[in-house]
């Protein structure tokens, strides 16, 4: 904590103690004030204004300290001022100590809970984040919801100050006027909690309701104006149309199909989608040939005197395709179709909310009426608009794979996982590799030293790393690129763009029923994945935010299960704990915070750096190079994040992923048995490393003593 929480802290202890000490607590007790009132009644008669004054200065104090007595100074308001003057002054002092009391929280507090309950508290944070003043003004409106404890808690999560203030104002003027009136009968009542009858207690209930109640009808409503110009079905021939066979929509299929829906996907493709036939799986059976091809060249570092391999493009990337092939059965049609749901071969249009008109491959067209859809629709690589690109045939991560001859000179434009892959795997097979990055590192998503790892990797194979570089021209088979001022001529015999991936979002339908996309291009979905039509689901690449395998198929299970299920049961994406993985060598994996995410969010982190090259096997296997860094709480041991660079960090990394999603931390890692030697020892050493930095020095000195004193 540092000195400025620490003297307001002090100074709030201060005055709270002070309360208690000048016996406030018995002051502001019902029967004190009900004794008293006469005599308040007469100090107001002679000296109005400032009286009034004290009483709102005495109420912001109450208030803005989470002092008992709050609903005692209400009563008292009432029967000093009276209903009109007492509303005014109780509802102005009661927002402005509840806001002061929100701030206090805010600054003393709010750090170290997110610091240490910040994965737990996301959806809440990102809840409030779009929702919090309806969430406040929902439980101003009940007064048997102990104020302070709300103010205290709003404190913590994202709310603008002035959200919080006229929110409160608006919120607690039922009440206030509630126990202002009551405070002018002050004689007739017998106690603070009378007030409160049970009739009254629940008709707050049902106006504190009233809101959530009121968004259900007005979603409602949304939906009704919706589908108005559109005519459901009276009923429908399957529970759910899928369209596109990604790793988004076969998951969504194969689950509809487990819990025995009638379900259709559709794919104008190819099954398995970009993953299996251009991305994913193409990617690394060539970075493998890439990897092996590079062990031979350097086996005379393992003591093998004589080894050498002849590259044959053509048979390399034969041997690609084979290995697509080899995969293919496991997204084919004939095991879905054994799975039992059916798939067609065509494309599809959305033409209403519940119909989907398919053109199949022999040009017959089929209407196909569902209760629900998703939308799986991929993505697909962006080619920026760079003069001259259309005609020097640039390749993409889709069409490179129709090469049979290696190119001499490429040049590869952009330096993100994809750009960064192939860069390495095409240099490794003989190409002489330019890479252009816009931006000044590699991997900009990672910390810098990441980056720079990398870098150094790359200059070390013969890569070309041209950073800060923008591409402005392409000439014939010359690219012309700026740097610092200065035009730079970059020869090429092919050009490959992997500058990123854009949403497939068009030709679908989404036009004509007004689906909304976002700045990124991505179809617009709530946390449910639901689009503006409640009944039509988008996940994958086309929904984002993240395009990654493994998180098309984790959309795709709420998809899928929130269209079969819904409106009896929906649940809400959960992106707490997303790893992924870059296959250069060294690997690069990361889960949750970066270091420099941390310092950008201004989230309180302790950073722990373990370097492999101290790993016995790593050693053992030549790869000593690389690190596992972790980010953890202060004062604790939860994982805010962990990257790993190195052999098998996409592998590695799954340890941390599995501590993060189940709430175990350091501790535990440190404490589980690892094989050695292994790679996987490195998170051990990690965990070992940070608990070592956080030895209690003064314990050990005792115990230093105490084993000299034992030697006698």
């Amino acid at each position: 904590m540092n000195r400025r929480r620490a003297a307001v802290l002090a100074a709030v202890a201060l005055l709270i103690a002070a309360f208690f000490a000048l016996g406030g607590h018995r002051v502001l007790t019902f029967e004190n004030v009900k004794a008293q009132q006469a005599s308040l009644q007469a100090a107001f008669a002679a000296h109005p204004w400032q009286t009034a004054l004290a009483y709102f200065g005495a109420y912001v104090a109450v208030t803005g300290l989470s002092l008992p007595g709050a609903a005692v100074m209400t009563l008292l308001g009432g029967a000093v001022f009276g209903l009109a003057w007492g509303t005014l002054i109780v509802s102005f002092a009661s927002s402005i100590g509840a806001t002061l009391a929100f701030l206090a929280s805010r600054f003393l507090l709010r750090d170290w809970v997110q610091g240490r309950y910040g994965q737990q508290l996301r959806a809440v944070n990102e809840g409030f984040a779009r929702e919090g003043g309806f969430y406040l003004f929902t439980l101003r409106l009940i007064p048997a919801v102990p104020f302070f404890a709300i103010n205290l808690a709003m404190g913590l999560v994202p709310i603008r100050a002035w959200t919080f203030y006229w929110v409160s104002q608006l919120g607690m003027l039922a009440g206030t006027i509630v126990y202002v009136n009551a405070g002018r009968q002050l004689g007739q009542i017998e106690s603070a909690s009378g007030i409160l009858s049970p009739g009254l207690v629940g008709a707050f209930v049902l106006l504190g309701l009233f809101p959530l109640v009121a968004s259900k009808v007005i979603d409602a409503v949304k939906a009704r104006r919706v589908y108005a110009r559109w005519t459901r079905p009276r009923r429908f021939d399957r529970n759910l149309v899928v369209i596109g066979a990604g790793s988004a929509g076969l998951v969504s299929a194969y689950i509809a199909a487990a819990v025995k829906a009638r379900v259709t996907l559709v794919e104008k493709h190819q099954m398995g989608g970009d993953c299996l036939n251009t991305g994913c799986v193409p990617s690394k059976a060539l970075i493998k040939t890439a990897r092996v091809l590079t062990q031979i060249r350097n086996a005379q570092s393992y003591g093998i005197k004589q080894a050498s391999a002849e590259v044959d493009f053509a048979e390399v990337m034969a041997r690609v395709q084979r290995v697509v092939k080899a995969i293919e059965p496991h997204d084919s049609v004939e095991r879905y179709a054994g799975l039992g749901v059916e798939c067609l071969e065509g494309e599809a249009k959305i033409v209403s909310p519940w119909e989907v008109e398919v053109k199949l491959k022999d040009g017959k067209t089929t209407l196909l009426s569902t209760r629900a859809i998703v939308i799986a629709a991929g993505a697909e690589p962006f080619v920026p608009p760079i003069p001259g690109i259309d005609k020097v045939g640039c390749l993409t991560s889709e069409t490179l794979w129709d090469l049979r001859e290696l190119p001499r000179r490429l040049v590869v434009l952009g330096g993100g996982p994809i750009g960064c892959e192939l860069a390495q795997a095409f240099a490794r097979l003989g190409s002489r590799v330019t890479q252009v990055e816009m931006l000044p590192r590699l991997l900009p998503r990672e910390d810098p030293e990441v980056s720079e790892m990398l870098r150094r990797s790359f200059a070390a194979e013969g890569i070309d790393v041209l950073l800060e570089h923008k591409a402005e021209v392409f000439e014939d088979k010359v690219l012309i690129a700026s740097h610092a001022g200065r035009k730079i001529e970059i020869p090429f015999d092919q050009v490959l763009c992997a500058v990123g991936r854009v949403a497939r979002t068009r030709g679908y339908g989404l036009e004509e029923l007004g689906i909304p996309t976002t700045r990124a291009r991505t179809i617009e979905t709530n946390e449910y994945l639901q689009t503006i039509y409640p009944n039509i689901y988008a996940c994958g690449d086309v929904a984002g935010p993240f395009q990654f395998t493994h998180t098309a198929s984790h959309q795709a299970w709420y998809a899928a299960v929130n269209a079969l299920f819904a409106p009896f049961r929906r649940f809400r994406a959960d992106y707490s704990v997303i790893p992924w993985a870059t296959f250069t060598d060294p690997e690069v994996a990361r889960v949750g915070l970066s270091e420099t995410e941390a310092k950008e969010r201004n989230v309180p982190h302790e950073v722990t750096v373990y370097g492999i090259d101290e790993l016995d096997r790593a050693i053992a296997d030549g790869t000593a190079r690389g690190m596992v860094k972790v980010l953890t709480a202060p004062g604790g041991d939860r994982i805010l994040g962990a990257t790993i660079v190195g052999e098998h960090a996409g592998d590695l990394i799954a340890e941390f992923v599995t501590a993060m999603r189940h709430g175990l931390g350091m501790n535990k890692i440190l404490g589980t048995i690892h094989i050695y030697p292994t790679l996987a020892e490195a998170n051990k050493y990690a965990a070992g490393a940070w608990k070592r930095a956080r030895a209690p020095q003064g314990v050990l000195r005792t115990v230093e003593k105490f084993h000299a004193w034992m030697r006698g």
